[in-house]
């Protein structure tokens, strides 16, 4: 099927044009409900993010014990906790944390990896045999095992969540970003390049990473939930943020002993978890679809 084409009158004729990119893939992207969802949850936790400390009713870190364990009500939406602070602020407290950490730790890890998979891919031989046997190590060992070895090393704390994070996600771009290169380098473009005197750096950058950016954005979207479910993995174990700052992980794992006594205190952290983690994926799957020719609409 050909590309699609939409009409303007100039001059008084009638010419087609072939319809843009960017309106074929949001068209495509319209028509996956559930990545729309994703969309719309996501767009709605970048503004709790950068608004809730004004939408919280409560602060996050006031501690009220004559207040503890409160149920739900209309005075605390979500209850409180074990030192009387309000969950429902914690929570909206929490997004602007989880979300900073996962885009934090995927531009790390994507700039990282971009770049040894670049050099690995265009390069080849032995330095591509070097970088890869690296790689291969790092994705040998479980991620969360290794965020935790690298937290144990670099000590508590959200910046060195962000580089733990990070450090673990680098092979993953790395790889992408390799195969995506030896696939595009043997093209006529980039021995023309070559020919005409482009110095490697600006073959890279500038004619070989622009066709495969499709890959890398997918795989960054998919990435931050991956990194958000990190974040809280290392909060749950009391080695990522630290209190009284509100995360949600590390709400989870200060309330597991109340699990039966007040299960409310769990609910409402791990339903912020699984909802951000959801929309980034059922976004990334669309989107996936939608920068691919051959699902679009």
């Amino acid at each position: 099927m050909g590309k699609k084409r939409r009409t303007e009158v100039v001059a008084g004729e009638v010419i087609e044009k072939p319809e843009s990119q960017i309106r074929m893939m949001w068209d495509t992207l319209k028509k996956n409900k559930a990545a729309l969802g994703g969309l719309v949850v996501i767009v709605l936790l970048v503004f709790l993010a950068i608004f809730g400390d004004l939408l919280a009713p409560y602060d996050p870190e006031y501690s009220d014990m004559a207040h503890t364990f409160v149920k739900p009500c209309s005075q605390y939406l979500f209850g409180t906790d074990q030192l009387g602070r309000d969950i429902f602020s914690r929570v909206l407290s929490g997004t602007k944390i989880s979300l900073m950490v996962g885009l934090c730790a995927v531009a790390f890890s994507l700039i990282i990896g971009t770049i040894l998979g670049s050099v690995a891919g265009y390069f080849g031989g032995r330095v591509d045999g070097f970088i890869m046997r690296c790689m291969d190590i790092m994705l040998s060992i479980p991620s969360i095992l290794l965020a935790i070895t690298l937290m144990a090393a670099l000590g508590k704390g959200l910046d060195k969540a962000i580089i733990a994070i990070g450090i673990v996600s680098i092979p993953e771009y790395a790889r992408i970003v390799r195969s995506s290169i030896l696939s595009v380098k043997e093209n006529d473009y980039v021995a023309a390049a070559k020919v005409i005197g482009n110095s490697d750096r600006r073959i890279i950058f500038r004619h070989i990473l622009p066709n495969v950016v499709s890959s890398i954005v997918v795989r960054a979207t998919l990435g931050i939930s991956t990194a958000i479910l990190d974040t809280a993995a290392l909060g749950f174990l009391g080695m990522g943020v630290q209190p009284p700052m509100a995360e949600w992980g590390d709400m989870l794992g200060r309330a597991r002993t109340y699990i039966f006594s007040a299960p409310y205190t769990l609910i409402f952290p791990g339903l912020a978890i699984t909802l951000a983690v959801l929309a980034f994926n059922l976004f990334g799957d669309g989107l996936r679809d939608a920068l691919d020719p051959k699902e679009r609409v």
